[in-house]
């Protein structure tokens, strides 16, 4: 099982409000699968829409210290040992289930990152991609499915974690 740990940058924006409001709901099918078992919205401020929308859904809300890196932050309150990292807005897309529920389930034990494909719109994002994959990733970004253990120890990565690229995609609300 995993844990979705959704990052909301701007708590006060009605609009990523909106689009978190699309990925709990897209989490839904996860839950009924027995892949995701609970989800982590991570925030720099807390508002009355996250606390209810997190209440509403069962999700736990925290509220990073300032500074703090949001997903570390999130893993201390995850309660599973993959952790699936999103923004609002991130609609994994068709077979997302089957993908994620393969690749945690054979994992070796030294495979620390799972990166689901992503639309990429600037030549720079893609280049930046391109480039992790023969690198390695310093650092999480969304739609990528990482150890709990790995984002508990700190962030960046060291020495930087080779990606396994997954056949599952995001798409954007």
């Amino acid at each position: 099982m995993i844990s979705g740990l959704i990052h909301v940058a701007r708590s006060s924006d009605p609009v990523a409000i909106e689009c978190l409001a699309d990925t709990l709901s897209a989490l839904v099918a996860g839950v009924a699968a027995g892949l995701v078992g609970d989800a982590v919205i991570v925030t720099a401020d807390s508002c009355s829409a996250l606390e209810t929308m997190a209440e509403g859904s069962g999700a736990t809300l925290v509220v990073r210290p300032m500074g703090a890196n949001p997903w570390s932050a999130g893993a201390r309150a995850a309660r599973r040992e993959w952790l699936l990292c999103l923004e609002p807005g991130d609609i994994p897309a068709e077979g997302w289930i089957r993908s994620l529920d393969r690749f945690v389930g054979t994992a070796h034990p030294d495979l620390l990152l799972g990166r689901m494909r992503r639309p990429h719109t600037d030549l720079p994002a893609r280049i930046a991609a391109r480039g992790e994959r023969v690198v390695g990733a310093r650092s999480p970004r969304p739609g990528d499915v990482v150890r709990r253990e790995r984002l508990l120890a700190g962030l960046p990565f060291s020495p930087r974690l080779k990606v396994r690229m997954l056949s599952a995609r995001l798409d954007r609300s």
